[in-house]
């Protein structure tokens, strides 16, 4: 199994948020209810804010036979924006491909860490990746209490 690793373009922005939401639904219903799902998943209908992931930050896919099995965003060259593997592609790899993408990108962009707010789910995956939290935060989306961390790597 190839993993490529690109640049994400705007045209594939349909794609790329339904991994989204589908990855949230089936990946993280251990660590949040079906109201927080939903909650979280909304965020699908700014277009703006992912017309901007794409246009003004470092947004990679990972492919695998030309199909989008993940993609991973870097904003100001120090804050992991977005990191989602597709929920059928769990475990292979992928997520690690993608940080290891971002995290190259930032040292070289002279760096000193790397900050990002973390699910719940997604936070074992960080810790194994040299990241401590820095606080728990609850986020509120659509009225919806959203519990994350904010989390740090210091190079």
């Amino acid at each position: 199994m190839e993993i490529s690793i690109r640049k994400g373009i705007l045209s594939e922005l349909p794609q790329i948020k339904e991994l989204f939401a589908g990855t949230i639904t089936s990946v993280c219903q251990t660590d949040y209810n079906a109201e927080q799902l939903e909650a979280w998943k909304s965020s699908i209908s700014n277009t703006e804010r992912w017309n901007n992931l794409i246009k003004n930050q470092y947004f990679i896919v990972a492919e695998i036979d030309k199909e989008i099995v993940g993609f991973a965003s870097l904003d100001h060259g120090n804050y992991i924006d977005m990191l989602y593997v597709h929920k059928d592609f769990q475990r292979q790899g992928i997520a690690q491909r993608l940080y290891d993408h971002l995290e190259h990108k930032s040292k070289y962009s002279n760096m000193e860490s790397l900050t990002a707010d973390v699910s719940k789910t997604a936070k074992p995956f960080f810790e194994r990746n040299g990241f401590t939290t820095i606080a728990r935060q609850v986020q509120v989306r659509s009225a919806v209490e959203i519990v994350n961390y904010k989390m740090q790597k210091t190079f």
